[in-house]
């Protein structure tokens, strides 16, 4: 009779090894999903931030080149109210 129990208390033990085993590969199935999920994510915003980089980049020099215009027009403007000047200084 000690033997039975001996023998029926390995075999719960066992089972309680093999229950945890199995939870233990579904928590590391579970794990690898969420870490490849997780990469994917990484992948994705990365290329979403060299996407704002560039847009960003493109930007500063849409920005200089909107001052550098902005300069150009004050200069004409200057020479046109210097050109205006001349012509009414001829009209005397």
């Amino acid at each position: 009779m000690a033997t039975k129990t001996a023998v029926r208390g390995a075999e719960l033990d066992f089972d309680r090894l093999e229950d945890k085993v199995k939870r233990l590969v579904a928590m590391v199935e579970r794990m690898k999903g969420e870490q490849a999920r997780a990469a994917e994510e990484n992948q994705r915003l990365k290329a979403e931030i060299d996407s704002l980089r560039s847009r960003v980049a493109t930007g500063e020099t849409l920005s200089t080149e909107i001052a550098a215009l902005r300069d150009e027009r004050e200069v004409i403007r200057g020479r046109v109210s210097d050109m205006l000047t001349q012509l009414e200084a001829l009209n005397l």
